[in-house]
Formats: structure tokens, C-alpha cells, sequence
């Protein structure tokens, strides 16, 4: 599965949660742990949303908010 994160955020870049969720049909929290590994070696980075402080009216999907960037 780790290939496959990489291959797919090599392609796309930069990719919110919710696509990483959707394409390895994996859990959030398992997405991040392998995430973290990459962040670690210098290869991923999250990067902050651009909506600034939302207010918590909770409109918005949390993970669409949640975006990393490949960097490698």
C-alpha cells in the first residue's frame, strides 16, 4: 500500500484526504501513519488550508481540509 500512496501522490502532488481515503479505500488514521514516514524522509508535507480559521460552523468535510503535498 505504500507504493501505492507514493505512485498516487507523485502523480496528483498535492491531494486532499479525502481522495488518499477514496483511492486506497484504506482508514484515515492508516493513511496517516504511512503519511507520517514520508513526512519524516523529507517526501510529504501537510499543508495548511487556505480557509484560514473556519469558525467550526462544521459545514465542511474535515478531510477535504486535510491536504498533502508530495515533495520528492
Amino acid at each position: 500500500m505504500m507504493s501505492d500512496l507514493k505512485a498516487y501522490m507523485a502523480e496528483n502532488r498535492r491531494v486532499p484526504m479525502t481522495d488518499l481515503v477514496n483511492h486506497l479505500h484504506a482508514d484515515p488514521d492508516a493513511i496517516r501513519g504511512m503519511l507520517d514516514i514520508y513526512v519524516r524522509k523529507g517526501r510529504v508535507r501537510r499543508l495548511q488550508s487556505d480557509l484560514g480559521d473556519c469558525g467550526g460552523c462544521a459545514k465542511c468535510d474535515a478531510f477535504q481540509l486535510e491536504i498533502y503535498e508530495w515533495l520528492a
